[in-house]
């Protein structure tokens, strides 16, 4: 059993924090901080946009250094410096997390469907890159639960991007709110 000692903490507490068990918490954290800002940070995924690629509850680790730093790769945001330094151009279906800079506090976790200067357009469901629809091939359909768990399907497709690369898509209409948008041009 543990004794009580002047200073109010018991022989195993005080000798827990003593000076190397602390010191190998605070290197602990110290290396924890310098990865997850420099290297790779964990997410979760909290919707379902991503269906069927990533599933709601998913988690992933994301590489920071992919497309360089900014100042949402610091811990909290801190504005260091602004701009992005190494910098590196995302591909055509890559997936990738971002903030907003209007929105320091939302992740966002999407494909990236549009380089600068492209055209992007939703035309009766169907995706148009610089004018050109994307091809889609149908494959089995996927099983949904809703929220009293009753399962139903939904049409489940292979969409092949212009550069060759593929990703499930789910389509539950061609006819929906934003199956039919205005074309949009990517920005620098």
């Amino acid at each position: 059993m543990a004794r009580r000692t002047s200073h109010g903490l018991t022989g195993s507490l005080r000798d827990w924090f003593s000076g190397s068990s602390l010191r190998t918490i605070v290197y602990a954290v110290g290396i924890a901080i310098l990865i997850r800002s420099f290297a790779y940070e964990p997410f979760n995924i909290p919707s379902g946009s991503m269906v069927p690629t990533l599933l709601i509850g998913d988690y992933l680790f994301v590489s920071k250094f992919s497309y360089g730093y900014s100042r949402y790769s610091l811990p909290f945001g801190l504005g260091l410096f602004s701009g992005r330094i190494f910098a590196e151009q995302p591909e055509r279906g890559d997936v990738a997390v971002f903030k907003l800079p209007r929105d320091n506090r939302t992740d966002y976790i999407k494909r990236i469907i549009g380089l600068p200067g492209d055209t992007i357009q939703m035309r009766e469901g169907r995706l148009y890159i610089n004018g050109a629809i994307v091809e889609r091939k149908a494959i089995a359909d996927f099983e949904m639960k809703n929220a009293n768990g009753k399962a139903s399907g939904v049409r489940q497709y292979i969409e092949t991007l212009p550069s060759g690369r593929t990703h499930l898509i789910l389509e539950a209409s061609d006819a929906g709110q934003l199956d039919n948008t205005p074309i949009y041009k990517v920005p620098p």
